[in-house]
């Protein structure tokens, strides 16, 4: 049977429910990490919950746990799960209190859960590509908070499956920002291009490590906006997250990138992500 944390304790996930007055259900108050395991080890745990805390901070919302007491919540997930490869969900939520918009006075306690599920590396898509598909960013303007306020996200996601893709690139105007769940990279002349850590991105853990791997390997990694046009005429363009890793972009909008194959940049990065998977793994 399937353990789910919540409030404090491991219950069977039949018996995890949710009150009708939690106000990330009905508000969306609340934010959430998304941890992968990779052989029983949780991969880059300190950065996630580091990220975790700060989301916490941006919206005013005391945890109640330290970033230690957290890790071995997921850590004793897994282990009761019995799951060696595959990724934890973890959020909190402002709490149960009475439907109104501001803050509950007094306050009331936060309400944490998690729960793990197995599954393998995307080795196909990894080795292949995956198909993308432009659609403008209309999520609001503190897109650097994991917040549950996803409704965005999810548009453009469906946007992108009903064109075939995989993932939607979104865009500002003409300028590229991020993935519907991943961040995004325009590779061209042999230097790598994200856009710059600010608001209207998630600073994406495997992001971080992305630019870890280009300092190794003498990669420029330039973090500074790019347009459409120029994403579409880059050599090679890649997205990542967690659950994706540095996953390659042969297509978008059904056009190909550089010569529809995976290019020798975003092979040097996923040899360097496979070397990181051993180092910061624990």
């Amino acid at each position: 049977m399937t353990k789910v944390f919540i409030n404090g304790e491991f219950v069977d996930h039949e018996e995890a429910k949710v009150s009708y007055e939690d106000r990330g259900y009905v508000f969306g108050d609340g934010i959430y990490e998304y941890i992968r395991a990779y052989d029983g080890k949780l991969f880059t745990v300190d950065e996630h919950f580091e990220r975790f805390i700060r989301s916490a901070g941006e919206i005013q919302l005391d945890l109640g746990y330290s970033a230690e007491e957290l890790i071995d919540i997921v850590r004793d997930l897994l282990q009761v799960n019995d799951i060696k490869n595959g990724g934890i969900y973890i959020q909190a939520t402002r709490g149960v209190a009475p439907r109104n918009h501001s803050f509950p006075t007094p306050e009331v306690k936060p309400v944490l859960m998690a729960f793990a599920k197995s599954y393998d590396r995307p080795y196909e898509d990894l080795e292949n590509g995956i198909n993308a598909a432009t659609v403008e960013d209309i999520r609001w303007l503190r897109c650097d908070i994991k917040s549950l306020n996803l409704l965005g996200n999810v548009l453009a996601k469906e946007y992108a499956v009903k064109y075939n893709a995989s993932e939607a690139i979104q865009h500002r105007g003409d300028t590229v920002t991020e993935g519907a769940s991943s961040n995004v990279y325009a590779i061209k002349d042999g230097a790598i291009y994200t856009h710059p850590v600010n608001n209207y991105i998630l600073n994406g853990i495997t992001r971080r490590v992305i630019k870890w791997i280009a300092e190794d390997y003498d990669i420029p990694f330039k973090e500074e906006t790019f347009t459409v046009d120029f994403l579409k005429n880059a050599d090679e363009v890649i997205v990542s997250s967690t659950s994706a890793e540095v996953m390659p972009v042969i297509k978008i909008d059904g056009e190909s990138v550089g010569n529809g194959n995976v290019g020798p940049i975003t092979r040097k990065l996923k040899e360097g992500f496979n070397k990181y998977i051993e180092t910061k793994s624990k």
